[in-house]
């Protein structure tokens, strides 16, 4: 692929990106079914933190930070920066001045394969990150790379619009064009969840209240007293 930076993405609307951002990774992972995690990989390096947003995707050169500077043009309110690399680098490509620079234009936060500086800063400033390690070895800008392109994160394909989910259980990637289905499917399931609670509030057991006695007898699981288990 040639490098290209692409303008003028499409977005999904606010309203649904805020709904997604208050369900949160799990509740969505799972209505996905259990897709589009980028997977353990990629860490917050703070806690309590919960954004969501449209993704704007970069793909650098390993050790390599100019497509970054070249992305920050292409973010509107509301974005979450999404960079990886060619080839594995956890350098530490992001740190308190792009954040500085990225928190006036409204972003939300980064969630990178790469490494993140500067970490205290951006804790203290509240622009939240998602990194594949905290590393303060520095990056040059000498090589092209894409802006708004699809890349894979943590072997997910995240294209430039979709709705990037982060909280401290990790990262996940809704395609845009799946954003109304998702929706729905979460608010599903938050409703049986809720059900489910209230059931184990009032002491029910899982076991019953999901049904699962019938398919440990048919796995052959038996209860055992100890003291005959033990003879």
């Amino acid at each position: 692929m040639s490098h290209v930076i692409v303008t003028d993405i499409e977005r999904a609307s606010s309203s649904a990106i805020e709904e997604l951002e208050q369900l949160g990774v799990a509740t969505v992972h799972e209505a996905m079914g259990r897709s589009g995690l980028v997977g353990p990989g990629v860490f917050p390096v703070q806690q309590g933190a919960r954004v969501a947003g449209s993704a704007v995707t970069v793909l650098c050169w390993p050790g390599d930070n100019l497509m970054i500077h070249a992305a920050v043009e292409q973010c509107e309110p509301g974005d979450v920066l999404v960079v990886t690399t060619v080839s594995p680098s956890l350098d530490g490509a992001f740190g308190e001045l792009f954040a500085t620079a990225l928190q006036r234009r409204g972003v939300r936060g980064i969630v990178t394969s790469g490494g993140v500086r500067d970490v205290a800063e951006l804790r203290e400033m509240g622009f939240h990150a998602w990194a594949g390690a905290q590393n303060a070895q520095g990056t040059v800008k000498a090589t092209g790379g894409s802006v708004n392109v699809p890349i894979v994160l943590g072997g997910v394909t995240v294209d430039a619009g979709d709705v990037i989910i982060a909280d401290d259980d990790g990262v996940v990637c809704v395609p845009r064009a799946r954003v109304e289905t998702v929706l729905e499917s979460s608010r599903a399931r938050i409703a049986k969840e809720a059900v489910a609670r209230a059931a184990y509030e009032a002491g029910a057991l899982s076991l019953d209240h999901n049904q699962l006695r019938p398919l440990l007898e048919g796995l052959g699981v038996t209860y055992t007293p100890q003291q005959e288990f033990r003879r």
